[in-house]
């Protein structure tokens, strides 16, 4: 039972700092998942989840019941995804109250911290690869690098935030939660969506929240069952293109930018900047050397309610 709680407990803190991310521009809520070790069993669920549904409407009208649909719903590792779901709901919740005055008055230390903190994450999604790397990988890795690079050079615009538009970019946005690299909030900040959006969570406007919850769930169901084919049956080459999208992605954190994320040089306190790099590498060392040794004292426990992380299959 005391197991039992503190594996609960533990994977409430892990969807606590899945949450978090999901407030910060540039950093992605899919990447700390890999780094938490909790990825491949979300994905996994959420499919699940997805395919639940998708048999209820089908079978139902039909008078077919609910077996079906039920099979698919014990198949979601519930103990995982529950104490995820309210750890991620109340970090995000907290974190966009308190995180947003520090993203605005300390951006290049912020952003020194979250690129050192994705850049020690690549080695994530790298482990998990078989070596030795063939040459078509690092090809597809250093394509997907240069499109994320470019996407994420874009300059913001600012979008009026009707309920059509707000829908539609949750769908997209949504795609950060599990899609590692890719950051949902920066997405919303490129469309000139993110400051509404922190408003409308800090204000408690719940017809924004609707709306969005909506956008995102329907964005969700459309994507997470084509990851989950792709990690089932395509497990190399969706890790080679998770590789390249995160360093791609780490453009958008580069500590010194201009209003329209134009890179500069560095510059001000460059050593204050590589102080908060290295806590950003840190504090990543510590997370996987905490899941190495939780994974370690699970031992060969297949309980459905256990995290680890996986490096090769």
């Amino acid at each position: 039972m005391a197991k039992s709680v503190r594996t609960y407990a533990a994977n409430a803190v892990r969807g606590g700092l899945i949450g978090t991310a999901e407030t910060i521009p540039g950093v992605s809520g899919g990447t700390v998942a890999l780094v938490t070790g909790v990825y491949e069993a979300l994905i996994d669920s959420a499919g699940h989840v997805v395919s639940a549904v998708k048999l209820t409407v089908t079978d139902v009208p039909r008078g077919a019941g609910f077996s079906r649909a039920g099979a698919e719903l014990r198949r979601v590792r519930w103990g995982v995804v529950l104490p995820l779901l309210v750890g991620l709901v109340c970090a995000a919740l907290v974190a966009a109250k308190l995180l947003e005055p520090v993203l605005t008055h300390y951006p290049t230390q912020s952003r020194a911290m979250f690129f050192g903190l994705v850049f020690a994450s690549l080695w994530v999604p790298i482990s998990m690869i078989e070596w030795p790397w063939r040459l078509l990988d690092v090809g597809i890795a250093a394509a997907m690098a240069a499109l994320a690079f470019v996407l994420t050079g874009l300059p913001p615009t600012s979008i009026a935030p009707n309920p059509v538009v707000v829908a539609l970019a949750a769908a997209v946005a949504v795609c950060a939660l599990v899609l590692p690299g890719v950051s949902g909030s920066f997405f919303l900040l490129t469309l000139g969506l993110y400051e509404p959006t922190i408003s409308a969570l800090n204000d408690r406007d719940l017809g924004y929240i609707a709306t969005f919850g909506l956008g995102a769930v329907i964005g969700l169901a459309l994507f997470v069952k084509v990851l989950q084919w792709l990690l089932e049956h395509r497990r190399r080459m969706t890790l080679v293109v998770m590789t390249g999208l995160m360093a791609g992605c780490l453009r958008a954190l580069w500590p010194w930018q201009g209003t329209d994320r134009e890179l500069l040089a560095p510059a001000g306190s460059v050593t204050g900047s590589v102080l908060y790099f290295l806590l950003g590498v840190a504090v990543v060392a510590v997370l996987l050397v905490a899941e190495h040794l939780a994974g370690r004292g699970q031992g060969t426990n297949s309980d459905s309610d256990t995290v680890r992380i996986t490096h090769t299959r």
